[in-house]
């Protein structure tokens, strides 16, 4: 579940007090907590929340909802959909607007319920206003896959407010919830959280009475390792830092004095995952970017799934990578196989609706087919002599016939005149001229023989001649 992507205090129910750490000991071999570090860590208002602040401004809808009636003001909205990605914290933001006073919190599953499970709690939740005073707040988690006779069966309770309804999904709400629901809901879009709130979140989490108290430390390499490997999701950032710190508690002195330094090695054996040496900002963010587009490029598929791996497990963004695919696709691949872009452009519209780890997956199967690919990069090379001619200043005028004739007086200009509509010719190619006079006869895409290039080689030579009257 993504619940969880702010700092700030654990939640009143925890059970905690403060203890330190995690995995089992602490400083002189503490209890171990009674709530895992992720959970000690969840915010109990929007002013502890980390990232989203384009959805938390003084006056925005969320706040309005979290603070509701009691508040003398609006209420805010009867419900709200919340559209991001896996680890954005859209039920950590459930949690918190459920926090007001007189209000209870019901989560459902789209996975598990059903329409009964909706009515049911429908008809509690009108009880709950109508005998005791309680808004319920129903959190439904990828309400994507809820089918339409279940996402009907929530609109009398968004209608009537029997409850405030927030809803999550990983998908486009315009095509994956009902009209009727989407019209009464306010949709709003999470961000992935940036390396700079991760950071700020985990050094909160060391130091807070609710997280490890102080009792550990960390190097500057173990916090850049835990940043890169969380990939924008709190909840995993806090794990691993729960992880490392037992680890780092194992490996020390028994003594009791002083903070316990978790280093890079204990994040490295916490995850099983050893750092990987790569500087997002640096040269090796354009080494590694650069030979993976060359082994692409190059047709060796397993050099670029290397070098993919070596990106995602350094924390590269996922979104850098998928425009690199759909952009090696029309430059290396081009025509040799056009559904090679298809592929790419999927991919990265896939990458942005699930987020990662499953990602990866789709990724690595547009790099195999990219490099796998017969290639050809006709189209680009094409481009390019096109632009270099229009730079050097040719291609003067448009073709009289070839211009617009739609407005009055054009027809006394000439425009249209002579103009053959392709669709009366046979096969539908008309010989007329098409270029500017200056440029008739240059040739710009030239086939390759690799891939479907080589029957759109033959193709194109007869349209040539057909146009051009040869």
């Amino acid at each position: 579940m993504d619940d969880l992507f702010a700092q700030g205090p654990g939640n009143d129910d925890d059970g905690d007090s403060g203890a330190p750490v995690a995995a089992g000991t602490g400083a002189g071999g503490s209890a171990q907590p009674r709530s895992p570090l992720a959970v000690r860590m969840r915010p109990r208002t929007l002013d502890d929340v980390v990232g989203q602040q384009h959805l938390l401004g003084q006056g925005s809808p969320l706040r309005q909802l979290a603070a509701g009636a009691d508040a003398g003001g609006p209420a805010g909205p009867a419900s709200v959909i919340l559209w991001g990605p896996p680890g954005t914290g859209k039920t950590t933001l459930a949690h918190v607007i459920a926090k007001g006073r007189g209000r209870k919190f019901v989560e459902l599953s789209a996975i598990t319920a059903g329409v009964r499970d909706v009515r049911r709690v429908m008809d509690e939740a009108l009880t709950a206003r109508d005998l005791y005073k309680t808004t319920t707040v129903l959190f439904l988690d990828e309400i994507h896959r809820f089918n339409k006779a279940q996402q009907d069966a929530l609109l009398p309770g968004v209608e009537n407010r029997w409850v405030v309804l927030v809803a999550a999904t990983t998908e486009n709400p315009s095509f994956s919830v009902v009209s009727p629901l989407l019209s009464r809901s306010l949709l709003l879009t999470l961000k992935p959280l940036t390396d700079d709130d991760i950071e700020g979140l985990v050094q909160r989490a060391v130091t807070d009475v609710r997280g490890l108290n102080g009792k550990v430390e960390l190097s500057t390499e173990a916090l850049a390792h835990l940043v890169r490997l969380s990939g924008g999701d709190a909840r995993r950032a806090l794990t691993a830092l729960e992880a490392a710190a037992g680890v780092a508690f194992g490996d020390a002195d028994d003594t009791g004095e002083g903070p316990v330094t978790v280093e890079l090695k204990h994040t490295e054996r916490a995850l099983d995952v050893a750092a990987v040496r790569y500087d997002r900002a640096g040269d090796q963010h354009y080494d590694v970017a650069s030979a993976f587009i060359k082994s692409v490029r190059g047709s060796d598929v397993d050099a670029a799934l290397h070098y993919l791996a070596r990106m995602l497990e350094a924390g590269e963004d996922p979104r850098f990578v998928a425009r690199r695919i759909v952009i090696s696709a029309a430059e290396d691949v081009g025509m040799a196989d056009p559904t090679a872009l298809q592929t790419a452009v999927a991919a990265a519209q896939a990458v942005q609706l699930i987020g990662m780890p499953e990602g990866r997956i789709v990724l690595a199967e547009a790099v195999v087919h990219l490099a796998t690919a017969p290639k050809s990069n006709a189209a680009y090379m094409g481009l390019n002599k096109a632009v270099a001619d229009v730079r050097a200043g040719l291609g003067n005028g448009i073709p009289a016939h070839l211009r617009d004739a739609h407005y009055p007086g054009s027809k006394q200009l000439g425009h249209g005149l002579g103009y053959k509509y392709a669709h009366d010719a046979p096969h539908s190619v008309a010989t007329q001229q098409y270029p500017p006079d200056d440029l008739v006869g240059r040739d710009y895409y030239i086939p390759t023989a690799n891939g479907a290039e080589r029957d759109i080689a033959v193709r194109l030579e007869r349209l040539r001649k057909i146009i051009r009257g040869g």
